[in-house]
Order: C-alpha cells, then structure tokens, then sequence
C-alpha cells in the first residue's frame, strides 16, 4: 500500500550510534544523527543515550516531513552479535561485551513503539541491496569494517541467517589457526587482523621496533591514540610504512573474502566502514589478492565494490528489516 508510514532504523556500533528516519517505501533518511556509543559508562548509558537519540530524531523528522504521531510505525535495531532475533536478545557481543541483554523490549517499552532487532552487519548488507550500491544483485555478501568485522549474506534479496541467526559472522572465521586472539576468545579469527583497533595495533607494533614513519607525530607521540584513522592520514600523506601496514590489512582481507567467494559464489561483495576511506590503497591490493586466491570464474563474476550509504547503510538496513519482519515485505 502506499502510504505516509515511517520507520525508525538505529545502527549500533562499538564506536558509534546512528539513527535516522526511513520512509517505509524508501527515500530521503530524515533526522540523520550520529553520537559515540560511549561504552564505558555501561549498558544502561548506551540505551538511555538510544532512546534519546530516537526520540530526538523522530521530532526532527515529523517537523521536517509533517509527520503525524500515528505516522511512526516502529523501530528496527541492528547490533553486533550472535543475537536471538525471536526473543529480541544480544546473546554475546564481543564488542560491547553484553550477554543475554533484552535490547529490543528495553527499546520498545522505553519508546511505546514495536522495535525488531537484527545483527548489524545484515542490516548494512540489506541497505546496500535496497538503496544502495546492491541494487538489483541476486546474491550478495556485506563486509563492515569498524570496531569490529560484520558480515552479511543477501541470497535473492532475502537476508540468510542461519539455523540460529549467526549466519555471516565474517570476522570470526579463522584465518591463522595459531594466531593472534581474538576479543571472542578464539585465536587467529579475521577480526583480529583486519577490524580498525586491529590495524592500529598492528601499526603500533611496527613502530616500536623502530619502523621509520611519521604516525607518532600525527599523534604527537602518544600512540595509545593511533587509530585506523591515523593510519589513513599517514597514507594520504605519502607514508610508506602506513602503506605498508594497509596492504598487510588487504592480505588478511583477500584471505578471508576469497574463501566467502568461492563457498557463496557471489555476484557482488560491498565492503562498508570508516577503513574503506583508505581507498585503492586497500580496494588495489584486496582485488589483486583474491584473484591471487579464489578460483577464476567465481573472481570473475563478482564485484568487490565499496558502500555508497556510508554510515546509513545500517539505519536504512535496520528500517528494512523491521518492515520485513512485521509486514512480509520483501
């Protein structure tokens, strides 16, 4: 039907909290607005800051579109997981370091509004396929690169979540069975090698046994504050060891996409979050070492391509799966 329904998506992150307001037939994100999740202050802080964020954007939303109180239908949430979307629960988090936590009903009671909650990486996967660089893709895999690495899995325009909705976690694949540990527990997983805190880390070890780069001065000695970030700045600025470290990242990653292409045989892998700024300086060295690993004729079919939603792809994502979920809209 078409009507003047709205949907409020909410992504979640390590890092970040994004919200916005989606028109439930697609279009203009209303209200867009963005604040750091702030995990040391506890769970409770996060929600609380949640829920102001949402009430705040549906106030600026209905003044912007003139949308009545009636016109807001419903909240769709994506967080990082292993979650139970049945019961509305974060099962384990690794990146927030929640278990067992009610997020859906704590939003919904707190708002007066029916929310569904979804793993984050699949909301930016199902944004990219609705609004997105995916547009009009068959079979698709997301990858997000931020706090953490998340995965998604689009099979003819339907998000495929497994027997018990951990389908996609991308970076818990193990990549070097004795490696480096995991915020999971697990040792060697992609995650540790190639989400943002991982790069850092990697850079900083580098520098510490004397590795010649100018990263210590963008962050004026103190490297506890090199980031992902920093280490693009270094790039842009002609940084051969940053470089370095960024084409260690796209080894990691072409390990890794390279065994989802040839499992899934996708069309197209959309890869989204703040490491995807670096550029070709990532997107060169990923392509060449896929083809270097999967086979030819699944390399061949298949776009690797960055987000062109950025950081709404999770919000409109989040918005998607909540009409899916509550209309069986596909």
């Amino acid at each position: 039907m078409s009507d003047n329904r709205y949907i409020v998506g909410v992504d979640l992150g390590g890092t970040s909290i994004n919200v916005g307001v989606v028109p439930y037939e697609g279009g203009k994100v209303l209200g867009m607005r963005s604040m750091p999740t702030d995990l040391d202050h506890g769970a409770k802080f996060v929600v609380d800051r949640m829920v102001e964020m949402i009430r705040g954007c549906m106030r600026d939303a209905a003044r912007e579109a003139d949308i009545p109180d009636d016109g807001f239908i419903g909240v769709g949430l994506g967080s990082p997981g292993p979650l139970d979307r049945k019961t509305g629960t974060v099962i384990e988090t690794p990146n927030l370091g929640w278990r067992n936590f009610p997020l859906r009903d704590l939003i919904s009671n707190s708002i007066g509004l029916p929310a569904e909650l979804d793993n984050d990486a699949n909301c930016a996967t199902i944004g990219e396929w609705w609004m997105g660089a995916a547009q009009g893709i068959r079979t698709l895999v997301g990858v997000t690169l931020g706090t953490g690495i998340g995965g998604g899995i689009v099979l003819d325009g339907k998000v495929f979540h497994g027997v018990a909705d951990v389908a996609g976690e991308v970076g818990h694949m193990t990549i070097d069975s004795t490696g480096r540990k995991c915020k999971c527990g697990n040792y060697g997983c992609l995650e540790a090698y190639a989400s943002g805190p991982a790069i850092a880390a990697r850079a900083i070890e580098g520098l510490e046994t004397g590795e010649p780069s100018i990263l210590p001065s963008l962050v004026e000695g103190d490297l506890s504050r090199l980031t992902a970030e920093t280490v693009y700045e270094a790039i842009i600025a002609g940084d051969l060891y940053a470089k370095e470290v960024m084409h260690e990242t796209a080894k990691f990653l072409g390990v890794g996409l390279a065994n989802l292409i040839n499992i899934l045989n996708p069309e197209m892998v959309v890869i989204s979050g703040g490491v995807t700024r670096a550029g070709e300086h990532l997107f060169e060295p990923l392509r060449a070492q896929i083809r270097r690993r999967a086979f030819r004729h699944a390399e061949e079919n298949c776009r690797i391509v960055s987000s062109t939603l950025g950081g709404m792809a999770g919000v409109i994502g989040a918005a998607y799966m909540f009409r899916v979920e509550r209309d069986g809209a596909d």
